[in-house]
């Protein structure tokens, strides 16, 4: 038997104990992840499996049941119709994003850049926020009056002499659909992009100034490529949202224009319940495909 030091004996590792204190530690994770994962299952996972489910049911008209059939499907993908509105669905969010880029770029770029002070840049955000304190429809419906035949803008144009006669395409047209869109969600791109905006290194701006770059030089390859994750998320989130808006495009085209979220509401409307569900399985999934296109241009895990 070869002997050993006491000391080396005592202070000897033991591996059960590691061991205990490794799965203590792994047990409290899932304990504390319980919680969330179960608000996750129960209000996203389970709609979407059953929406799935009731998507291969039938539909008389006036009742459903049980089957699985894809003459949801095919009938969907048979008909003109959808491709048309799908379309229109693509277009506004397409237009919309253009515009909540320009202007919430434009937006975020003032306050990280021109506003020197951090309680300015604060007190100008927060002044941005003022029209989000209120409801969606309450801000939209605004518009109404506004866009009108005798609304405020026609009547100004007239009373200036720039227009003979009312602006019939102000209001229940595409423009006034996209005018709602942008005024609704220009916010949730302004905030992901001034959020990383205000993380560039403003070292990094002073070296490209001392080394002579322009102005629209440095914007060009140094700050929007630093911006490009707030970009990718902003874009998520506004191609997200006016896919899947319904009432805007029903109360501000007049129901003259249709989108994939007025096909699911009328779908409901006459108890087509399987048909709606289809619509909205084959919504999802064309969303999940743009975004995982935009993921792969951009890894937004550095902004989260």
């Amino acid at each position: 038997m070869t002997d050993q030091p006491l000391s080396k004996i005592i202070s000897r590792p033991r591996s059960p104990s590691r061991g205990r204190g490794g799965w203590s530690n792994q047990v409290s994770g899932w304990l504390l992840a319980a919680p969330l994962a179960a608000v996750l299952l129960v209000f996203l996972v389970l709609p979407i499996v059953m929406i799935v489910i009731v998507s291969f049911w039938g539909a008389t008209e006036f009742s459903i049941f049980p089957a699985f059939q894809f003459d949801n499907y095919t009938f969907l993908f048979g008909s003109e119709v959808t491709y048309r509105v799908f379309l229109n669905t693509i277009k506004y969010a397409l237009i919309t994003w253009i515009f909540t880029l320009l202007i919430g770029f434009t937006v975020a770029y003032f306050l990280a850049f021109h506003v020197r002070t951090l309680n300015w840049q604060i007190a100008l955000f927060l002044l941005c926020t003022i029209p989000f304190w209120t409801s969606n429809i309450i801000r939209m419906i605004s518009w109404i009056p506004f866009l009108g035949r005798n609304g405020l803008a026609n009547s100004t144009l007239l009373s200036w002499g720039v227009i003979d006669q009312p602006l019939e395409w102000l209001l229940f047209s595409d423009f006034s659909v996209i005018l709602a869109f942008v005024h609704l969600y220009t916010l949730f791109m302004v905030v992901p992009i001034f959020n990383t905006m205000m993380r560039i290194d403003k070292s990094l701006i002073e070296a490209a100034v001392d080394a002579g770059a322009s102005g629209w030089q440095t914007l060009w390859h140094v700050i929007i490529p630093l911006t490009k994750p707030g970009i990718m998320i902003g874009t998520i989130f506004v191609v997200t949202l006016v896919m899947g808006d319904f009432i805007t495009v029903r109360f501000m085209s007049g129901s003259q224009s249709a989108n994939v979220g007025r096909l699911i509401s009328n779908d409901i409307a006459l108890l087509q319940y399987p048909s709606a569900s289809a619509t909205a399985v084959i919504l999802l999934i064309t969303v999940l495909m743009v975004i995982g296109i935009l993921l792969r241009f951009v890894d937004i895990r550095k902004e989260l």
